[in-house]
């Protein structure tokens, strides 16, 4: 179908000593522990074949593609040359995974969810980055975030910063819903955010536990996640949403999308704001979404060690190699409890947050910058040093 240009990270496979092969591991090509074999990454846009679509696959034309942390940390290294994502990578890959766009040709057997017919050319739609595979035990289970044989759009699979992917249609959803709302461009910029709010809704709902109405929540870091979980929170009904963001244009943003209060944890102290703005009750749920664990943590156990809220779920979204310190003595009285959260698929996450965000929760606000496909590589670069911008989204 000829050649289309893709925004490619590039890195060599380099193990440190300690570094074992597991069995998911793929000698040279891919591995579970990013930071423990990739080594002097790099970014380039060249040429790539225009994929095919197979059968159960539907090939569809990018519209919008947003930067992540993650491509921003596969694209950093350590003083010694390896990559910051500690998760599963497979290079030379096109980046991006945050995408939205139509469907220009869907294989034999691809079937929309949203008609139980085939996928019509020009529909509207977004996709999981996690393509589960649906055979094996944890997806059987009905844990696909953890399946065993996963593959993953821009991380060990081409991704998005191009101009046609090709994925399976079981994790295709329409965007129709969205046209209430928004039309042209602005109706794919807000389906490229239905990811990111898929993953916090992953987080703060199917792992935390969700709230009831009237408790309070504390979301510590004001990035995509924190500001998307922030407004699921609000719309579940909490009484007191607190941000816990130190970059003034951060926690600004999570006031626009439902956050009561913010904290600025650089010039306050964080557990005693907290307890201040609840009356000394503390929260029911609390995010980690910074990835500084042992930054962030010792204020929130303080917090659940003095506040009177019983039963705390902790939960922990960003990704981070080091190790929180945990003082079990404050989980047993306190009956509080600490849960992962990794993804966002299964149990009806992002139709859910598609039909939200129809019904009026906007996520648009998190994009505070656009650009273009050329414009993605020095971007990406940018924001190892740049939290100012919440939301970079590439147009095509």
């Amino acid at each position: 179908m000829g050649k289309m240009r893709g925004v490619t990270l590039l890195a060599d496979w380099d193990p440190k000593p300690e570094f074992k092969l597991g069995s998911k591991d793929i000698d040279k090509k891919q591995t579970y522990s990013g930071s423990k074999v990739w080594r002097n990454p790099r970014i380039e846009i060249l040429d790539h074949e225009i994929p095919e679509p197979g059968r159960e696959e539907v090939l569809i034309e990018v519209k919008a593609c947003g930067i992540c942390g993650s491509d921003v940390h596969m694209a950093q290294a350590d003083d010694d040359g390896y990559i910051f994502y500690p998760g599963l990578t497979g290079f030379p890959a096109i980046l991006g995974h945050e995408f939205s766009g139509v469907v220009v040709k869907a294989g034999p057997g691809a079937i929309s969810k949203r008609t139980n017919k085939p996928f019509e050319p020009g529909e509207a739609v977004t996709a999981e980055e996690m393509l589960w595979c649906g055979q094996c035990k944890p997806c059987a289970d009905g844990y696909p975030n953890h399946c065993e044989q996963l593959d993953e759009l821009g991380f060990n699979i081409h991704g998005a910063f191009t101009k046609y992917v090709v994925v399976p249609s079981r994790v295709v959803w329409s965007l129709e819903p969205l046209r209430k709302r928004y039309s042209g461009d602005e109706l794919f910029l807000a389906g490229s955010l239905v990811e990111p709010t898929s993953v916090a809704y992953n987080a703060v709902v199917e792992r935390g536990g969700g709230i009831r109405p009237g408790d309070n929540v504390v979301i510590c870091g004001g990035g995509p996640i924190g500001v998307a979980a922030c407004a699921i929170m609000k719309r579940m009904g909490a009484a007191r949403v607190i941000l816990s963001e130190p970059m003034t244009e951060r926690a600004e943003l999570g006031k626009k999308l439902g956050a009561d209060y913010t904290i600025d944890p650089t010039k306050e102290n964080f557990a005693e704001r907290v307890l201040e703005l609840t009356d000394g009750m503390g929260a029911s749920l609390y995010l980690e979404a910074t990835g500084l664990p042992t930054v962030v943590y010792p204020g929130i156990e303080e917090v659940i060690w003095e506040g009177r809220t019983l039963n705390s779920t902790v939960v922990v979204v960003a990704r981070a190699d080091a190790k929180m310190p945990v003082t079990g003595e404050v989980l047993q009285v306190r009956r509080a409890q600490i849960v992962g959260a990794q993804g966002h698929s299964g149990h009806g996450t992002f139709p859910r947050v598609i039909e939200s965000m129809a019904d009026g929760m906007d996520m648009t606000p998190m994009i505070t910058k656009k650009i273009t496909l050329d414009e993605v590589p020095e971007n990406i670069i940018a924001l190892r040093t740049n939290r100012t911008d919440c939301k970079i989204s590439c147009v095509m």
